[in-house]
């Protein structure tokens, strides 16, 4: 899943619950402005921070290494 992918994946799933931006920051122990960058494709987060986030949205965070050989 490219990036563009998950700023969409946030924003929809934020939506379906019905919380805020704001919601989401306070619950996700985030800022504000890191939710919105995120939404925006104007952030460069760390693997915590989209976990963090993730897991607020009901959503897991599956990191795969792909071997080039495979």
């Amino acid at each position: 899943m490219h990036y563009e992918d998950i700023k969409i994946l946030i924003k929809q799933r934020r939506r379906i619950l019905g919380i805020s931006q704001n919601d989401l920051a306070l619950l996700s122990n985030i800022g504000l402005r890191t939710i919105k960058a995120l939404e925006s494709g104007k952030a460069n987060p760390r693997l915590a921070t989209l976990n963090k986030v993730f897991n607020v949205l009901g959503l897991e965070l599956i990191i795969r290494i792909k071997d080039i050989d495979e």
